[in-house]
């Protein structure tokens, strides 16, 4: 879903860009060969592209999340915010880059259960922090700390929302189109 409004800001190009967003930029494009549209996008304003990017690293490196766990909440943070590009990007790097059971990916994609119960709580308390804008119950937290996980990785949640917002909003006023590489994963 994206917004009525559709921003009039271009994506910006290699040769406009400037300060740490062309930094961000050169280093997508020396690690992935090339820049996404959203990121593109994003560096229309340098402080969103780097606190995009800087955010995303954190919570991929100190999450304290399996690389299964972290799409399963990056995932679910995307298709509450209804976004269409993110969405698309994470069910592609959860099919081909983790390889996250096929299953596991339709169920999240769906927000149907999970048949796995400590990704299906995990699932479950990001939908119901995100939903209660970080209002949850002492029940919700006790059945996600009873999956196993810990209340260190309720702040990695917390970061995860946070920048998913950022991408997320971001790509329903740019309309973001999406990476060809990612076509074939829009929901």
């Amino acid at each position: 879903m994206i917004a009525e409004f559709k921003t009039s800001l271009v994506p910006v190009t290699d040769e406009a860009a400037t300060g740490e967003a062309k930094t961000i930029l050169d280093a997508s494009i020396a690690l992935r060969g090339r820049a996404s549209n959203m990121y593109r996008a994003m560096a229309n304003s340098e402080g969103l592209l780097s606190t995009y990017a800087h955010g995303y690293e954190a919570f991929r490196q100190g999450s304290g999340f399996s690389s299964h766990e972290q799409e399963v909440v990056l995932l679910t943070i995307s298709r509450e915010n209804g976004c269409h590009y993110c969405s698309a990007v994470h069910s592609f790097v959860a099919d081909k880059a983790i390889k996250l059971e096929p299953d596991i990916l339709a169920a999240v994609r769906a927000g149907t259960p999970l048949a796995d119960a400590k990704l299906q709580a995990l699932a479950v308390f990001t939908s119901r922090l995100f939903e209660t804008r970080g209002r949850v119950s002492k029940d919700e937290a006790a059945k996600f700390l009873a999956a196993g996980y810990s209340e260190q990785q309720i702040l990695e949640i917390i970061l995860a929302i946070s920048i998913k917002t950022l991408s997320n909003y971001s790509n329903h006023i740019f309309h973001t189109e999406l990476d060809a590489a990612f076509v074939d994963y829009a929901p």
